[in-house]
């Protein structure tokens, strides 16, 4: 099927090096090989594949050039940035992967100028419902059963959807994380994390659980996220500094993986939608994109709130079924102005609003976002 971020991609194979990066099986590869034909595809992870990369006997008459899982090889962005000085474009060259690709801030071999990087998102509401036709409440129902990454979503059947996420974080463990000596104690982890979707996370409580000290519980939650496996959400705050210090909460990007309880679930889906859209926005309009949740002293909490180059944009907060309007949206908003407000249900019978503060079905707002 066609995915959201194609058209972006093709423009900028024009003038740089592109990045694709994002959680594995979520259609990268499959996405690299529909934008450009002809094209080369070089998997760093084949032997064959990996002789031809380090003697760079790669095939130059093609437009494209696609390097998969490039950064296994050692001083990668230096061998990238060697090719795209010496021989220039075309063809294009874009580089996928399963891990971060960003980290090239430090160090003699900065790529910086000379490439833009793109991070592609398992399926959304939104993308559902603009590439496959489909109602919204389907496809929200759908991601809700099986979890927003392709296979899974499009085979439709939770039980074949179960079976595929213990092969993906079998995967993933045996793949990206055997260099790690306690895999078992990083598994745990990820169930405590199951449990804990929509709560503030303490470190030293996992630490406990897990007999291990903070330090290295933080180290394990960084190789998650590095992975894509999960992402964290932190209090809003004027002072940046302040909230990394305070309790995160963390979401899967695997909706699917989450506990079986409708309320983390859709919380989880709404979370994983807003941070694909403001990773849309960052990527291709330069932007820059925060998702936070508010919580004051007396505990008052707003789920989400989407902050652009500093200034919040919108509050959201989710609710499985049709209640009284949240308070919290209206208290947090003496805080702001000129900002959307927003209380996402799920069940809801029909739409309401109230100073400012709008009720909208879970499946329509999805829908309405940008990616």
């Amino acid at each position: 099927m066609k995915r959201y971020l194609e058209p972006f991609v093709v423009r900028d194979l024009a003038q740089k090096i592109v990045f694709l990066s994002g959680p594995r099986q979520v259609g990268k590869t499959t996405l690299a090989r529909q934008l450009i034909n002809p094209h080369a595809y070089l998997n760093f992870d084949s032997a064959h594949d990996r002789k031809m990369i380090q003697d760079a006997e790669w095939d130059r008459s093609v437009p494209l050039v696609v390097f998969d899982e490039l950064h296994k090889k050692k001083k990668w962005k230096s061998w990238i940035k060697g090719v795209f000085d010496t021989e220039g474009i075309p063809p294009g060259l874009l580089v996928t992967g399963s891990a971060r690709l960003d980290t090239y801030r430090k160090g003699d071999d900065s790529l910086a100028g000379r490439f833009f990087h793109y991070r592609l998102h398992p399926l959304s509401v939104a993308e559902i419902v603009r590439y496959l036709e489909t109602d919204p409440q389907k496809a929200l129902d759908g991601i809700l059963a099986t979890g927003g990454f392709c296979e899974a979503y499009l085979r439709g059947e939770e039980t074949f959807a179960r079976r595929w996420r213990r092969s993906h974080l079998d995967t993933i463990v045996r793949q990206d994380l055997n260099a790690v000596r306690d895999i078992k104690a990083i598994e745990i982890l990820t169930d405590l994390l199951r449990d804990r979707v929509g709560s503030t996370v303490s470190f030293s409580s996992l630490a406990r659980g897990l007999e291990v000290s903070v330090q290295t519980v933080k180290h394990w939650l960084t190789l998650l996220e590095s992975l894509y496996v999960i992402f964290p959400v932190r209090p809003y705050h004027k002072q940046i500094t302040r909230s990394i210090l305070k309790a995160a909460k963390y979401y899967f990007f695997d909706t699917g993986a989450v506990k079986d309880e409708p309320g983390a679930r859709l919380e989880n889906a709404v979370a994983t939608a807003l941070l694909k859209e403001a990773h849309f926005v960052e990527d291709t309009l330069g932007h820059r994109m925060q998702l936070c949740y508010l919580r004051d002293k007396e505990k008052r909490e707003v789920d989400f709130l989407v902050v652009r180059d500093g200034k919040p944009e919108k509050m959201i907060e989710v609710k499985l079924k049709e209640e009284n309007f949240s308070p919290s949206l209206f208290y947090f908003s003496r805080y702001f102005q000129n900002i959307e407000r927003f209380q996402v249900v799920y069940a809801l019978r029909r739409a309401r609003s109230k100073d400012g503060v709008v009720m909208r079905g879970a499946g329509e707002f999805l829908a309405g976002l940008e990616a």
